[in-house]
């Protein structure tokens, strides 16, 4: 019999001999945790938690990067019956002070009782503990071990609420998904259904985040699901030496491992030549591609670059999903090539309708739904036959039991018979289905929809500009009775292109590729444009920072920004300390 619930599935792995998580620590270096050693590490962390009085329901927010430490906090608040909500650490120094303001929303929306850190991070949390005040405020994970090592552990079932994920955010704040133990086994189990085989026979290689729903439930779920053996990087060594990745892959003989489209690109780009004649990819058989749009160029590219270390294009898989849905829709089919359909741009942007063609715009296959129901509805709420664009629903499930504490937003979101809006924009063809982008990021000029992510395409390849780094929309110039296109985009920080032969190049690029005239292409340093804790680009509000001219580079990490940023945190810890005895005693 399947275990029902999630600590049900923990221990049962756990109970699994030499069954765990390698934690990558450089080339031949890895740290093996089994999933029994994690268990008792994650017992006493849950007894640590109810001895501190916090009670079965309660939300615990966990600010921690990957490691034993999150999984031992992650599957401990699941034993203790609290529900662990995973916020991010603050990744770009630079942009510090955004962090602090979404972390104290997110604090405050998900009604978290306790932050669980780690001590490196500790200081960077006094203003968002402080903002949000939390019944029990912020500790570490070791204090909790500690506290609860000889205590007895208080059976803590917390009903059908497992975990908060908060969304992504692309097109406005995170919301709180609140997602069911229900939810996200039936998830994890679909997504090992599409693996080749026994799901134990695989081994899995992931660097990423465990806040968000692709690195949670896609690969540290599924894996203890699937009883995976998975080795896993940090999100930041991953970024900093995209080889990494692969040496991962290319050591452990990884069969599964899964990345968003950028990744693909940053690797193709930045490892060396010289370094190819070290890896091995032959065992690597799934490639999933998914949690941004998936560009067939940048795809094509990675398969050319890595064909010589045995890397083949079969293991390409495109897939689709979100946070609404606990993550996994649709997949391709795997070992065989993915699909890229051709398709008229005319037809596609004025007509919004999918006609395959010799020529247009290549659009990528995202495959067959996963336990689950797909339809596509125009504004009305009607379904649409296949090759017509319109918003995506879906049905199953992994839909969420809905948004926090929510209802009104909750509503707008599922429909009484369970059919979620996706706020995603596609369509189906040959029973497969193809994103165009979020819905709320249409561009349209002149009654015609123009996808950003097609325009954003165009720059791909123009020598200068960080490819994925770019942002499409649409404005009112003075004097104007139409709308028209602007695109803000990073160039290279290394680039020596003069700056007005950059911007031509870039509007003759996606003339090119797209026969839309643009009317500006605005070029800013490397780390400027807004991104959500997924790295997705934050359209609309790059398109308010536009607008009122406050586009700007984030500040250069160094030093002194992090001992100020410390030395502000552990003021507002401190004061919070002094707050307290106050409080109680009024």
């Amino acid at each position: 019999m399947l275990p029902e619930r999630i600590e049900d599935a923990f221990l049962e792995a756990a109970e699994v001999d030499g069954l765990g998580v390698g934690f990558w620590l450089g080339p031949g270096r890895i740290d093996h945790w089994t999933y029994r050693k994690l268990a008792t590490e994650a017992t006493a962390f849950a007894a640590g938690l109810q001895s501190r009085g916090i009670r079965p329901g309660q939300r615990v927010a966990l600010v921690l990067s990957t490691g034993p430490e999150f999984y031992i906090a992650w599957f401990g608040c699941i034993l203790a019956g609290a529900v662990p909500t995973a916020l991010y650490p603050p990744a770009r120094l630079g942009r510090v002070a955004e962090w602090r303001t979404r972390t104290a929303q997110m604090l405050s929306t998900s009604s978290s009782v306790m932050v669980v850190t780690e001590p490196r991070l500790y200081a960077f949390l006094g203003a968002p503990v402080a903002e949000a005040d939390p019944e029990h405020g912020c500790t570490d994970v070791a204090t909790l071990v500690e506290l609860g090592r000889d205590q007895q552990l208080q059976t803590g079932h917390s009903g059908e609420l497992a975990a908060v994920q908060f969304s992504s955010g692309s097109t406005g704040k995170p919301k709180p998904v609140a997602l069911s133990h229900s939810n996200m086994l039936s998830n994890a189990r679909s997504i090992l259904s599409r693996l080749p085989g026994d799901p134990s026979k695989h081994h899995g290689v992931s660097w990423l985040p465990l806040y968000h729903d692709m690195g949670l439930i896609g690969c540290l779920l599924a894996a203890l699901v699937g009883k995976t053996q998975i080795t896993m990087l940090r999100p930041e060594h991953f970024v900093a030496n995209p080889v990494s990745w692969l040496q991962a892959i290319s050591e452990t003989r990884a069969t599964v491992s899964v990345a968003p489209n950028f990744a693909f690109g940053l690797t193709e780009k930045r490892v060396r030549d010289s370094q190819l004649e070290n890896l091995d990819l032959s065992s690597w058989s799934v490639a999933m591609c998914g949690a941004e749009p998936v560009h067939p160029d940048t795809l094509d590219r990675f398969v050319s670059k890595f064909a010589p270390c045995g890397f083949r294009r079969e293991a390409i898989t495109p897939v689709y999903g979100l946070a609404e849905a606990t993550l996994a829709v649709s997949f391709s089919p795997v070992a065989t090539a993915p699909r890229w359909t051709v398709f008229e741009r005319e037809a596609l942007e004025s007509n919004r309708q999918a006609i395959a063609a010799d020529q247009g715009l290549r659009v990528a296959s995202l495959g067959t739904p996963l336990d689950c129901q797909i339809e596509i509805r125009n504004e009305a709420g009607c379904k649409l036959p296949e090759q017509k664009v319109g918003a995506i629903h879906l049905r199953g499930p992994g839909v969420m039991l809905g948004y926090l504490d929510q209802p009104k937003e909750t509503s707008k979101a599922i429909d009484p018979e369970g059919w979620l809006n996706t706020g995603d924009v596609g369509f189906l063809y040959q029973g497969e289905l193809y994103l165009c982008g979020r819905a709320k990021d249409l561009v349209i000029i002149r009654g015609r929809n123009h996808d950003p992510a097609f325009i954003e395409q165009g720059l791909e390849g123009v020598e200068g500009v960080r490819e994925g780094c770019s942002a499409a929309f649409a404005v009112l110039p003075e004097e104007a009775d139409t709308e028209a296109i602007v695109v803000v985009a990073e160039r290279h920080k290394n680039s020596t292109v003069d700056n007005d032969l950059l911007r031509a190049n870039c509007l003759e690029a996606i003339q090119e590729a797209t026969s839309l005239k643009v009317h500006d292409v605005q070029l800013v340093e490397p780390g400027t444009l807004p991104r959500t804790s997924s790295g997705k680009i934050r359209r609309s509000t790059t398109r308010q920072l536009y607008l009122s001219s406050q586009l700007s580079a984030p500040e250069r990490a160094n030093l002194r920004l992090v001992v100020r940023e410390q030395a502000r945190g552990y003021f507002h810890h401190t004061l919070r300390r002094l707050r307290g005895p106050a409080r109680k005693s009024a």
